[in-house]
Protein backbone atom coordinates (compact mmCIF):
# COMPACT_ATOMS: atom_id res chain seq x y z
CA UNK A 1 0.00 0.00 0.00
CA UNK A 2 1.51 3.22 -1.24
CA UNK A 3 1.56 5.92 1.95
CA UNK A 4 0.89 9.46 1.98
CA UNK A 5 3.57 11.63 1.29
CA UNK A 6 4.48 14.58 3.49
CA UNK A 7 4.49 17.90 2.75
CA UNK A 8 8.03 18.62 2.08
CA UNK A 9 8.46 14.91 -0.21
CA UNK A 10 5.37 16.66 -2.20
CA UNK A 11 7.19 20.10 -2.88
CA UNK A 12 10.36 18.17 -3.50
CA UNK A 13 9.34 16.13 -5.64
CA UNK A 14 6.88 19.24 -7.70
CA UNK A 15 3.43 18.80 -5.64
CA UNK A 16 0.94 17.06 -5.61
CA UNK A 17 1.26 16.75 -9.76
CA UNK A 18 0.26 12.72 -10.83
CA UNK A 19 2.75 10.74 -11.83
CA UNK A 20 3.38 10.83 -15.55
CA UNK A 21 1.25 8.06 -17.39
CA UNK A 22 3.24 4.47 -18.47
CA UNK A 23 4.59 4.25 -21.32
CA UNK A 24 2.27 2.82 -24.49
CA UNK A 25 1.58 -1.05 -24.32
CA UNK A 26 2.57 -1.75 -28.29
CA UNK A 27 5.80 -0.13 -27.46
CA UNK A 28 5.13 2.28 -30.56
CA UNK A 29 5.44 6.17 -30.05
CA UNK A 30 2.68 8.13 -31.16
CA UNK A 31 2.20 9.75 -34.49
CA UNK A 32 3.45 13.33 -34.88
CA UNK A 33 1.00 16.04 -34.11
CA UNK A 34 -0.53 16.94 -37.66
CA UNK A 35 1.21 19.85 -39.57
CA UNK A 36 0.35 23.18 -38.90
CA UNK A 37 -0.73 25.97 -41.80
CA UNK A 38 0.95 29.25 -42.08
CA UNK A 39 -1.72 30.75 -39.46
CA UNK A 40 -1.48 27.94 -36.98
CA UNK A 41 -4.31 26.07 -38.16
CA UNK A 42 -4.42 21.96 -38.74
CA UNK A 43 -3.55 22.13 -42.38
CA UNK A 44 -6.40 20.96 -44.67
CA UNK A 45 -6.51 17.67 -46.21
CA UNK A 46 -4.80 16.80 -49.62
CA UNK A 47 -7.08 17.77 -52.19
CA UNK A 48 -9.11 14.38 -53.55
CA UNK A 49 -7.33 14.01 -57.61
CA UNK A 50 -10.32 14.33 -59.69
CA UNK A 51 -11.75 11.45 -61.47
CA UNK A 52 -11.16 11.75 -65.61
CA UNK A 53 -14.28 11.59 -67.39
CA UNK A 54 -15.28 8.52 -70.33
CA UNK A 55 -16.44 11.51 -72.69
CA UNK A 56 -18.06 8.65 -74.60
CA UNK A 57 -20.53 7.89 -72.19
CA UNK A 58 -20.66 11.60 -69.89
CA UNK A 59 -22.73 14.06 -71.19
CA UNK A 60 -21.18 17.77 -71.47
CA UNK A 61 -21.96 20.37 -69.68
CA UNK A 62 -22.73 24.04 -71.16
CA UNK A 63 -19.52 26.61 -70.30
CA UNK A 64 -20.47 30.08 -70.89
CA UNK A 65 -17.01 31.96 -70.97
CA UNK A 66 -16.96 36.04 -70.92
CA UNK A 67 -13.59 37.14 -73.14
CA UNK A 68 -12.55 40.40 -72.27
CA UNK A 69 -9.14 42.40 -73.78
CA UNK A 70 -6.96 44.02 -71.24
CA UNK A 71 -8.84 42.66 -67.45
CA UNK A 72 -11.16 40.93 -65.82
CA UNK A 73 -14.91 41.62 -66.09
CA UNK A 74 -16.25 43.46 -62.07
CA UNK A 75 -18.39 41.62 -60.06
CA UNK A 76 -20.87 44.17 -61.25
CA UNK A 77 -20.98 43.29 -64.56
CA UNK A 78 -22.84 40.20 -63.61
CA UNK A 79 -24.60 41.12 -61.29
CA UNK A 80 -28.49 41.24 -63.53
CA UNK A 81 -29.25 37.95 -64.57
CA UNK A 82 -29.67 38.18 -68.17
CA UNK A 83 -27.62 41.08 -68.71
CA UNK A 84 -24.45 39.36 -68.56
CA UNK A 85 -21.58 40.99 -70.87
CA UNK A 86 -21.84 40.69 -74.55
CA UNK A 87 -18.36 39.17 -75.42
CA UNK A 88 -19.54 35.62 -74.48
CA UNK A 89 -18.62 32.29 -75.92
CA UNK A 90 -20.63 29.19 -74.86
CA UNK A 91 -18.56 25.72 -74.75
CA UNK A 92 -20.04 22.16 -74.71
CA UNK A 93 -17.25 20.30 -72.68
CA UNK A 94 -16.72 18.45 -69.52
CA UNK A 95 -15.81 18.76 -65.51
CA UNK A 96 -12.36 17.35 -67.11
CA UNK A 97 -11.08 19.70 -69.56
CA UNK A 98 -8.12 21.62 -68.81
CA UNK A 99 -7.06 25.76 -68.84
CA UNK A 100 -4.74 24.60 -72.07
CA UNK A 101 -8.03 23.04 -73.78
CA UNK A 102 -10.38 26.18 -73.12
CA UNK A 103 -7.63 28.27 -73.91
CA UNK A 104 -7.31 26.64 -77.54
CA UNK A 105 -11.44 26.92 -77.91
CA UNK A 106 -10.81 30.56 -77.01
CA UNK A 107 -8.45 31.28 -79.56
CA UNK A 108 -9.96 29.57 -82.29
CA UNK A 109 -12.84 32.74 -81.84
CA UNK A 110 -10.74 35.59 -80.43
CA UNK A 111 -8.31 37.07 -82.43
CA UNK A 112 -6.40 39.03 -79.92
CA UNK A 113 -5.97 35.49 -77.93
CA UNK A 114 -4.00 34.34 -81.22
CA UNK A 115 -1.51 36.77 -81.10
CA UNK A 116 2.14 35.02 -80.22
CA UNK A 117 2.76 36.97 -76.58
CA UNK A 118 -0.80 36.99 -75.36
CA UNK A 119 -2.01 36.00 -71.92
CA UNK A 120 -4.72 34.36 -70.87
CA UNK A 121 -6.47 34.73 -67.50
CA UNK A 122 -8.76 32.91 -66.09
CA UNK A 123 -11.40 33.66 -63.60
CA UNK A 124 -14.67 32.27 -62.65
CA UNK A 125 -17.62 33.71 -61.75
CA UNK A 126 -20.14 32.16 -59.36
CA UNK A 127 -22.69 33.39 -57.05
CA UNK A 128 -21.72 33.63 -53.01
CA UNK A 129 -23.84 32.40 -50.35
CA UNK A 130 -26.07 36.12 -50.32
CA UNK A 131 -26.42 35.69 -54.14
CA UNK A 132 -23.83 38.30 -55.28
CA UNK A 133 -21.92 36.81 -58.08
CA UNK A 134 -17.86 37.34 -57.34
CA UNK A 135 -14.93 36.80 -59.53
CA UNK A 136 -12.04 34.75 -58.06
CA UNK A 137 -9.01 34.17 -60.37
CA UNK A 138 -7.99 30.52 -60.61
CA UNK A 139 -5.19 30.28 -63.48
CA UNK A 140 -2.67 31.84 -65.97
CA UNK A 141 -2.16 30.14 -69.56
CA UNK A 142 0.15 31.66 -72.57
CA UNK A 143 -1.53 31.47 -76.09
CA UNK A 144 1.27 29.72 -77.40
CA UNK A 145 1.80 26.32 -76.31
CA UNK A 146 5.51 26.26 -76.36
CA UNK A 147 4.97 28.55 -73.51
CA UNK A 148 3.90 25.75 -70.40
CA UNK A 149 2.47 27.09 -67.12
CA UNK A 150 1.08 24.96 -63.85
CA UNK A 151 -1.99 26.31 -64.37
CA UNK A 152 -2.06 24.68 -68.30
CA UNK A 153 -3.18 21.22 -66.67
CA UNK A 154 -6.02 22.30 -63.95
CA UNK A 155 -8.78 20.77 -64.65
CA UNK A 156 -12.47 22.70 -64.59
CA UNK A 157 -12.95 20.28 -61.19
CA UNK A 158 -9.80 21.10 -59.82
CA UNK A 159 -10.37 25.12 -59.70
CA UNK A 160 -13.99 24.02 -57.92
CA UNK A 161 -16.36 24.80 -60.66
CA UNK A 162 -19.34 23.55 -60.74
CA UNK A 163 -22.11 23.66 -63.45
CA UNK A 164 -24.23 26.79 -63.74
CA UNK A 165 -20.85 29.38 -62.92
CA UNK A 166 -19.10 31.09 -65.53
CA UNK A 167 -16.04 31.02 -66.71
CA UNK A 168 -14.31 35.11 -67.03
CA UNK A 169 -11.25 35.00 -69.63
CA UNK A 170 -8.82 38.05 -69.67
CA UNK A 171 -6.63 38.27 -72.84
CA UNK A 172 -3.47 40.63 -72.52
Amino acid sequence: MERKRSREERERVGGDHPPPPPPRSSGRPLPPPPPLSARGLPAPPPRARFQPVDREKTCPLLLRVFTKIGGHHTQEDFSLRGKEPKDEVQIYTWMDATLRELTDLVKEVSPAARRRDAKLSFAVVYPDKNGRMQVKKVGETFSNANKRRLDDNKALAEIYFQIGDYLDVSIE
